[in-house]
């Protein structure tokens, strides 16, 4: 049988390309990464975008996204990028995509792309993890253990079974505070790591299992989760902005 090759004109290149950032707040941590995928191309087709498109029988739109948190944690540093076939406003770009995604997935920043790969900027994320009904002091001493060791596997359960990942290499640093809390609660534990990007990436949940193996350190109630930032990395151990090259690059542009 002859190869079918596709008829009619090649799609419009790219003429410019934008990052996005944007969060993820309320029930709407709970949207998978395709879900959102899905959710974010309906806002383009209502928003009237232009996009360009891959070309082929079953043309995509130019969409990369990079570094999806997972489902269940919220996040205020959620990062893609997408081709578009004519230039934009990016302010007037974000308010008009925004208002077409649901609340609780709102768009935060919109910059026109500077050089470089944004995916190879994301070195590390900065998480917050709550954790009601436990102290400072209790989360203290099981922190403390767990950053003794050099490395401390935890099973991870995958759609391909059960496999070990070390929680303990990529993380960077844990800082423990206490949440103000009523005078009869028991307490509330934040948790402020920072964590490299890596592969497999260590998530929250990985964080708080190595916590309970090395420490009993049991949870009646679930945690809060939130990726605060993801980017650079610098020599201090802080997670810097991804968009800040964008910007700059913007800026010194004649």
């Amino acid at each position: 049988m002859a190869r079918r090759v596709p008829t009619g004109p090649p799609p419009p290149p790219v003429v410019q390309r934008v990052r996005i950032r944007y969060a993820k707040r309320g029930r709407l941590r709970f949207t998978s990464h395709r879900d959102f995928a899905r959710a974010f191309e309906r806002a383009l087709r209502r928003a009237q975008v232009p996009m360009a498109y891959s070309a082929g029988f079953t043309p995509h739109p130019k969409i990369s996204y990079v570094g999806a948190a997972p489902t269940g944690v919220a996040s205020e540093a959620e990062y893609l990028e997408i081709g578009l076939s004519r230039q934009v406003e990016v302010e007037s770009l974000r308010a008009t995509l925004d208002s077409a995604l649901p609340d609780g997935l709102d768009l935060v920043e919109v910059v026109v792309a500077g050089p470089g790969s944004l995916a190879e900027r994301m070195q590390a994320s900065a998480w917050r993890i709550e954790l009601p009904g436990v102290s400072a002091a209790l989360a203290r001493d099981a922190v403390a253990a767990f950053l003794a060791l050099d490395e401390l596997g935890v099973q991870r359960v995958t759609k391909d079974g059960r496999r070990t990942v070390d929680a303990r290499g990529p993380v960077v640093s844990v800082a423990v505070s206490e949440a103000t809390a009523e005078p009869d609660a028991s307490g509330r534990a934040i948790l402020d790591v920072v964590v490299r990007q890596v592969t497999p990436v260590v998530r929250p949940d990985d964080v708080l299992a190595a916590l309970r193996t090395v420490a009993g350190l049991a949870l009646d109630v679930p945690p809060v989760a939130v990726r605060l930032a993801q980017g650079p990395l610098d020599d201090a151990g802080a997670v810097g902005d991804p968009l800040s090259s964008d910007r700059s690059s913007l800026e010194t542009a004649p």
